[in-house]
């Protein structure tokens, strides 16, 4: 009998909200611009900080590498992983995306975020 994770939906006791950034938003890696968009997505999450979801088509994809890194979130579904190589080295799995997100979360599918602690994110007003 296979076991399916559980699909949690956001509620009252952990929302969840998406909204369109106002502004761009830049995203550095070792100093070196690799997303530029005016077009992102920010998902509020409980009480977690705010994170910048980019259109994967305004991040530079030359710089990215698919790893075998996954996670799974029982509110937003399966993260796959990407590495981002600059001149000054390569930055294993700074960007996470969901690209078949549940339901609820829909609005994030094509785009990627990046761990804040990785990569410099900037809202550019």
């Amino acid at each position: 009998m296979s076991s399916h994770p559980p699909v949690l939906e956001p509620s009252a006791g952990h929302p969840i909200t998406i909204e369109p950034t106002p502004g761009r938003v830049e995203v550095r890696v070792n100093g070196e611009l690799v997303a530029d968009t005016s077009a992102a997505l920010q998902l509020r999450e409980a009480t977690l900080p705010v994170v910048q979801y980019i259109p994967l088509a305004d991040v530079v994809a030359e710089r990215l590498t698919r790893t075998d890194t996954s996670s799974y979130c029982p509110f937003k579904g399966e993260a796959s992983y990407y590495s981002v190589t600059t001149a000054a080295g390569t930055v294993d799995d700074v960007i996470w995306t969901y690209e078949q997100p549940y339901p609820a979360v829909a609005a994030i599918a094509g785009h990627v975020a990046f761990y804040p602690n990785k990569a410099e994110v900037t809202v550019v007003p």
